[in-house]
């Protein structure tokens, strides 16, 4: 099945600007973030496609190169060194056997998303007929271990909080990858063996995952704490209530305070971020964001008689 058009995943046309281009994905990931469309497989993977399409358009670089190469700019390793090669291979014809200055360098670092095809090899392996391993010295042949990768994992933030297993393609290859709770930026999980293959009987070397925490559509992150803007009626702030909130292990009663401001900071020990060495668990933040009912005369006439409630000037501390 031939991989969809990044700019048809986000509904854009391929001169829209980067603000159009930021619009169009928060809309649809509000719409199928799995948060909202709890247990419908179809919506979680709709929702990786949009945030996979992001990636690529909101990179200025990477959607530059997308525009020129189309799906194999995607591909392990494709970057503008790589770019140039192509560019210049192309430019001769792309004969096998032609001279053309190329180097396929240290593929060992390597940027891919959690749920897409990987390519241990060169990108250009397949276009130079095994690339490296042509001009084997004669003689007896030296195991050379395989070198270590390095890859980008995209991961959600409820499996941060929670821990997960996710499914990870790999050189053909379909592998359980076990996503620790706790994990956040810059961590890193090892999967022995499963780098660049060993030569000669060698062993392989192994890949490393560098997490990238996805950005939540409701949930703003502090370091291990959690924020959740919530909004509440204005009876509920002036009177005081009980709210069912959602956290990511299940929902939770919280107790408004009679007199809450709009802004008020709400905390729910221990329901952030673990901590991945065992140390203290992060809170959520539930801030409080009074909400008006709908514009009307009998709104109005309702909230008049509060402006003589007020004993001093709520602006006055304000100045430049």
């Amino acid at each position: 099945m031939p991989e969809r058009d990044l700019y048809d995943v986000l509904g854009v046309s391929r001169g829209a600007t980067n603000d159009e281009i930021r619009k169009a994905y928060r809309k649809l990931a509000k719409k199928y973030h799995p948060d909202m469309n709890p247990g419908d497989r179809k919506a979680e993977d709709k929702f990786k496609e949009i945030t996979a399409a992001h990636e690529v358009l909101a990179d200025e670089k990477k959607r530059k190169l997308y525009d020129e190469f189309g799906p194999d700019a995607l591909r392990t390793g494709f970057d503008e060194k790589t770019a140039d090669q192509y560019r210049r291979w192309r430019q001769h014809g792309g004969r096998p056997g032609q001279e053309v200055p190329f180097d396929l360098g240290d593929f060992s670092k390597v940027h891919v998303g959690d749920m897409g095809d990987f390519d241990f090899g060169s990108i250009f392996g397949d276009l130079f007929g095994g690339g490296g391993r042509r001009g084997r010295r004669r003689g007896q042949p030296v195991a050379v271990p395989g070198r270590d990768a390095e890859a980008e994992l995209q991961v959600e933030l409820r499996d941060a909080v929670l821990g997960a297993e996710r499914d990870l393609r790999i050189d053909e290859k379909t592998l359980r990858v076990k996503i620790p709770a706790g994990v956040s930026d810059g961590s890193r999980i090892r999967l022995s063996g499963q780098g660049g293959e060993g030569a000669n009987g060698a062993s392989a070397g192994d890949l490393y995952l560098v997490v990238r925490l996805r950005h939540h559509p409701a949930i703003r992150r502090e370091g291990r704490d959690l924020f959740l803007d919530l909004p509440i009626t204005v009876p509920e702030a002036a009177g005081g209530a009980e709210v069912v909130i959602p956290t990511f292990e299940g929902q939770v009663q919280l107790k408004i305070p009679a007199g809450t401001q709009s802004g008020r900071q709400l905390r729910l020990r221990g329901k952030g971020l673990p901590d991945l060495k065992g140390g203290v668990r992060g809170d959520l933040y539930v801030v409080a964001k009074i909400v008006l009912p709908e514009d009307s005369e009998a709104l109005r006439a309702a909230v008049a008689p509060l402006q003589d409630l007020y004993k001093s000037d709520p602006r006055a501390g304000i100045s430049l």
